[in-house]
């Protein structure tokens, strides 16, 4: 990414990082991450948003590129996580008459981040609905809390009808991977902001009535056309409806019998009838790929084993990262396997009383460490049930 024009006085000044492998020390980017970071050109120039510490070098190339000599006399903090934050007291620094904007609380976190000279002199704190006029531009800003930090807040530029929406709208990947937008959004969507739901309505409410015609995240592409199709799935994430008709079956197995139980279910189920059926194993695969997929579909199936009188650790990790996502409003089917005295559908029931308008089956299923013909019919009842 270098340069990349927005509108004709508006560019993307971020950075490609190519390198990372774990966004955030614990998602998996296949195809790296993009750091957005805009500069306004006017009678003032305004910078939204600064970059990680690894892009940096990069980073004061493209603004340097940009300016030819002139300064910066605004720099807009929406949001002060260290991947889009990191920059703030260097460009500070290099510009010491540039003003830094932001509400009431990022000024309260921005001292734990960094000693800025003369921070309460050049600081203008803004509240819901305040603008900044820098030209031809005219900048109102719009209070986000806890989408997903409690100081985030949104820029829309009211003359060329641009949102800066900060995190919301973002994707994992670099700006030049050509990959369908839906399906990285939605797992950046459920792995970092999914618990904050309540407030993404909140923000989506105050964006109604504005006329946007361009939405600019701070990770992943600018989003120009059909900008209907990405709010509707942001409305959707954002109140836990189910995206998508289909059946998850996600499972942990230690030494193989619970796994063949569930390729046994799957295939009792895709003879049944049309329905959609998603096999993961979280054993092998990225936990948060199988997060997207449980927020994704209607039903789900869990199926576990029994470890230590509890459960095998990987579905309890499953299952509190649902948890801890506001996992809700979905129908779960529970089977457990135990060689003796089984305990994983007690666990899995413990986590999952603990979650919002959890519907479960009533016929939960105990594998007595190999499927047999007694456990063969229990899923007959099943298959009916997912079905109904």
């Amino acid at each position: 990414m270098d340069n990349i024009k927005v509108t004709e006085t508006i560019k993307n000044i971020g950075v490609n990082d190519k390198n990372i492998t774990l966004f955030e020390s614990q998602y998996v980017v296949p195809h790296g991450m993009a750091y957005n970071s805009y500069l306004i050109q006017d009678e003032k120039n305004v910078i939204i948003d600064t970059v990680d510490k690894v892009v940096t070098e990069k980073w004061y190339e493209n603004i340097n590129n940009n300016l030819n000599g002139e300064n910066i006399d605004y720099l807009i903090v929406s949001h002060l996580e260290p991947d889009h934050g990191y920059n703030i007291k260097s460009l500070s620094d290099k510009y010491p008459d540039m003003k830094i904007i932001g509400n009431s609380m990022t000024f309260k976190f921005i001292k734990q981040f960094f000693s800025i000279n003369n921070i309460e002199e050049r600081a203008i704190v803004v509240k819901e609905g305040d603008t900044l006029n820098i030209g031809k531009h005219t900048l109102k800003f719009i209070m986000a809390p806890m989408v997903h930090w409690p100081e985030v807040m949104v820029t829309y530029e009211e003359t060329e009808k641009i949102l800066f929406s900060a995190d919301a709208f973002g994707k994992f990947g670099t700006l030049d991977v050509d990959e369908n937008w839906t399906c990285e959004a939605r797992r950046y969507y459920f792995g970092i902001v999914g618990k904050y739901g309540m407030q993404v309505q909140n923000l989506l409410k105050k964006l109604s009535n504005i006329d946007v015609k361009q939405i600019c995240p701070l990770h992943g592409p600018v989003l120009k056309d059909n900008l209907e199709y990405y709010i509707n799935k942001y409305d959707i994430w954002s109140s836990y409806k189910s995206e998508d008709e289909g059946i998850l079956i996600a499972y942990a197995s230690i030494h193989g019998n619970t796994e063949e139980a569930v390729k046994k279910l799957e295939k009792m189920l895709e003879n049944k009838g049309n329905k959609k059926v998603i096999l993961r194993n979280l054993v092998t695969e990225d936990l948060f790929e199988v997060v997207e997929d449980a927020f994704r579909y209607d039903k789900m199936v869990i199926a576990a084993s029994s470890y230590n009188a509890e459960i095998f650790p990987p579905m309890e990790h499953f299952l509190n990262a649902l948890k801890s996502r506001n996992y809700q409003n979905r129908k779960v089917g529970i089977i457990e396997n135990g060689t003796w005295a089984p305990s994983a559908a007690k666990c899995m029931l413990d986590i999952i009383s603990k979650m919002k308008d959890i519907e479960v089956y009533k016929n939960i299923i105990t594998i007595k460490s190999k499927l047999d013909e007694d456990n063969i019919k229990e899923f007959e009842r099943l298959v009916d049930e997912l079905y109904k």
